[in-house]
């Protein structure tokens, strides 16, 4: 039976649904359902493109490994990425103090993409490879739609959550 999840932009009111791909990426898809609700500030990418995420706590234990692995997301991909602290907490990134990207830990980063032409590489690391553990199926029109006012506007005050849909 499908697994379905609700990926919310808070601030601006927007939500869309999207189905695990159990066959696919099945470590990742039990570690990020174990671990929801997941909620954090949202990001625009600088590189990636048309990509909108949010930082969290490492919650997978143990790490689901490469698994549905991609550098060039598609619109509609929901993608994890595991980061070691010393991937992501560059001051030069931009992340505020509290940021779950300043841990010790390191951070999970859970991403949407809504349109087309990515490209996972980052200058200082190369390319950045994340696990494709769902697909939006429901609402992404308008969740590209707020991602690019996220764009063109900014993102302050602005979460993004992951919850598991009824």
């Amino acid at each position: 039976m499908a697994r379905y999840i609700t990926i919310s932009l808070d601030k601006r009111g927007v939500s869309c649904r999207a189905v695990l791909l159990d066959a696919e990426a099945p470590r990742t898809c039990q570690a990020v359902w174990d671990a929801l609700p997941q909620s954090g500030s949202a990001y625009h990418a600088k590189y990636a493109r048309n990509e909108v995420y949010t930082l969290v706590p490492p919650f997978a234990d143990p790490k689901p490994g490469r698994e549905n692995p991609t550098i060039t997301p598609i619109p509609g991909d929901v993608v994890y990425f595991g980061f070691e602290a010393w991937e992501i907490g560059n001051p030069a990134y931009g992340y505020e103090d509290s940021s779950a990207a300043h841990s010790d830990q390191g951070a999970t980063d859970l991403a949407i993409f809504y349109g087309r032409n990515n490209l996972l590489i980052n200058g200082d690391a190369g390319w950045v490879p994340g696990n494709v553990f769902a697909t939006i199926v429901e609402g992404l029109p308008e969740m590209a739609a707020a991602a690019q006012d996220l764009w063109l506007r900014g993102v302050e005050g602005e979460t993004l959550s992951f919850a598991r849909a009824e």
